[in-house]
């Protein structure tokens, strides 16, 4: 009898998931409180006056403390930061100096584009770098092992930036294949209805299937830019990984008892690197949620690292503040769903 299975032993078990739990939920909270701390001391520290932006040059010297005020920066910074706090607590994120609209209200209109645009690409770019994974391990040394290296070095080494200016020229200046920047042809931006924010959904949603090709024709570009990037750190790691299991005795072994290379790549060997690939992608996604802010930039695609750079450029503290926590959120909880698959497909992590 198994100590889970005793009414002893489900509560032990019990605890220790609680306690995993609250634990996790702490250092959630703390990374979250460190990193709104970090980010709101640099924002002050930015050359640029928000009161300035807000009451204009020409405001006189009343207006201008008023407007100080009414921001509430006439106050030390830890009372800005824990008013900020408060005002977080009832769900509340400030006012957009850019946009004059809640911040919440930008997020939820610009993150779907951000999500949709990452997702795609991991999709893309974690089936392509498994397949160059399994095709590297399984002819080491051979020519494809040659193309899934030099297909890693060229996705760490190659600036995002260029390679999505390079692709624009390529493929929309000269050879027109891809839409161009933007989601939507301005003749169908204007007439779409947005129901969920993903430009798939609501022009699949709209019946309008010259619309929804037009979404994919402007889609699939940007989508292939980062899809090289998380493809090449998926290729890397998974590859290192597996060419490690193959020395190891369990390998010999099944390879004494006749079993074939591919049998004991995809029976033996990738089983037990689960947990580097789940590590791997849940890292690759979180990056390309917060790092695609230079492929949003290029494309025009309104996403949050848009909307984020243009915050940054203009001094926009409350804009700042609630894309950075909405993109550390994200990262926090999809390395704490990793760490989870992690702990449930792995038992040596138990």
């Amino acid at each position: 009898m198994t100590d889970s299975s005793t009414p002893a032993g489900f509560v032990r078990q019990g605890w220790r998931w609680s306690g995993r739990l609250l634990t996790g939920v702490i250092s959630l909270a703390l990374t979250l409180l460190g990193l709104l701390a970090f980010t709101f001391t640099l924002s002050h520290l930015a050359p640029i006056d928000p009161t300035l932006q807000v009451a204009g040059d020409h405001a006189s010297e009343a207006t201008y403390a008023q407007v100080r005020r009414d921001l509430g920066l006439d106050q030390s910074m830890p009372v800005q930061f824990a008013r900020y706090l408060e005002s977080l607590a009832h769900g509340d994120m400030g006012i957009s100096r850019i946009t004059a609209q809640p911040v919440a209200s930008d997020l939820m209109r610009t993150f779907p584009a951000t999500v949709e645009l990452a997702t795609c690409a991991i999709l893309l770019g974690g089936t392509l770098g498994i397949l160059l994974a399994l095709l590297a391990v399984w002819k080491p040394g051979s020519w494809l092992d040659n193309v899934a290296r030099m297909v890693s070095l060229l996705g760490y080494s190659v600036p995002i930036f260029w390679l999505s200016l390079l692709g624009l020229l390529l493929f929309y200046a000269v050879l027109h294949w891809a839409g161009g920047p933007g989601r939507l042809d301005d003749l169908y931006m204007y007439t779409m209805t947005p129901r969920t924010g993903f430009v798939l959904i609501d022009t699949w949603l709209s019946g309008d299937r010259d619309m929804f090709y037009n979404a994919i024709s402007h889609l699939w570009l940007p989508v292939t830019v980062l899809a090289m990037l998380s493809m090449a750190g998926i290729t890397r790691l998974l590859r290192a990984s597996m060419l490690g299991e193959m020395n190891k005795e369990y390998v010999i072994l099944a390879r004494s008892k006749g079993a074939g290379r591919v049998r004991v790549l995809l029976c033996h060997v990738f089983p037990n690197v689960l947990g580097t690939l789940i590590t791997v992608l849940s890292l690759s996604y979180a990056s390309l949620l917060e790092g695609a802010v230079l492929t949003e930039t290029v494309f025009a695609w309104p996403g949050v690292g848009r909307y984020l750079t243009t915050a940054l450029f203009a001094a926009d503290t409350p804009a700042i503040l609630g894309a950075t926590l909405l993109i550390g959120t994200c990262f926090v909880l999809l390395n704490a769903l990793a760490d989870a698959l992690t702990y449930l497909l792995d038992p040596r992590t138990r």
